[in-house]
């Protein structure tokens, strides 16, 4: 079945979008406070294809995601019992917020830092570090630098392959989607059972 190929095809054209710039911007802004998709998704065909312009599409994606994480850290701030728990309680993150609220006594800093570089979501962290009142000087360098050392590295990986990466990913896509899948119903499997 040709699920993930299609919608690689479809990630493909929409990086080639009049307004790909924009909708890159938007996208990092609201992952970094409520947006499940990570920027990722869309700089890194961006980069593929556009490779001349993968570190412009990389800083857009820096500054637009600290930008979200501040207004996250806001949110977590001044309005975390209004507006930040009811959305926490709809997705079901309330055992992922106590962890994080954990490792924020535990790690300090660190987390924050850990969180921007990672696939863990970035947004609970930045509504976190709000919440339990962290300094926003610290909360803003740990984000500027660990979102702009993932987004540069993406950029820079996907710059280096370029377009010809864009035509071999597009012949495997569909092996490594569901060998993905199947690795994540594994891991469940695993985790469960054990």
């Amino acid at each position: 079945m040709k699920l993930f190929s299609r919608m690689y095809d479809a990630v493909l054209r929409w990086s080639q979008h009049v307004h790909a710039q924009w909708i890159l911007a938007a996208l990092s802004f609201s992952e970094s406070i409520f947006f499940p998709i990570p920027p990722d998704v869309m700089l890194a065909p961006m980069a593929m294809t556009q490779p001349r312009r993968a570190f412009r599409f990389a800083a857009i994606t820096t500054v637009t995601s600290v930008l979200g994480g501040c207004v996250g850290f806001l949110l977590g701030m001044w309005a975390y019992e209004a507006a930040v728990l009811p959305f926490i309680e709809l997705m079901g993150y309330q055992d992922k917020l106590a962890t994080i609220v954990d490792w924020f006594e535990a790690y300090g800093i660190w987390v924050v830092f850990l969180a921007g570089f990672s696939p863990i979501p970035y947004k609970l962290f930045t509504v976190s570090a709000g919440m339990l009142g962290m300094a926003f000087l610290p909360f803003l360098l740990a984000s500027a630098v660990s979102r702009g050392l993932r987004f540069y590295l993406v950029a820079w990986l996907l710059r280096w392959g370029g377009p010809k990466m864009a035509v071999k990913l597009r012949i495997y896509v569909d092996r490594i989607g569901w060998a993905t899948v199947l690795i994540a119903v594994l891991v469940v499997l695993f985790i469960k059972l054990v």
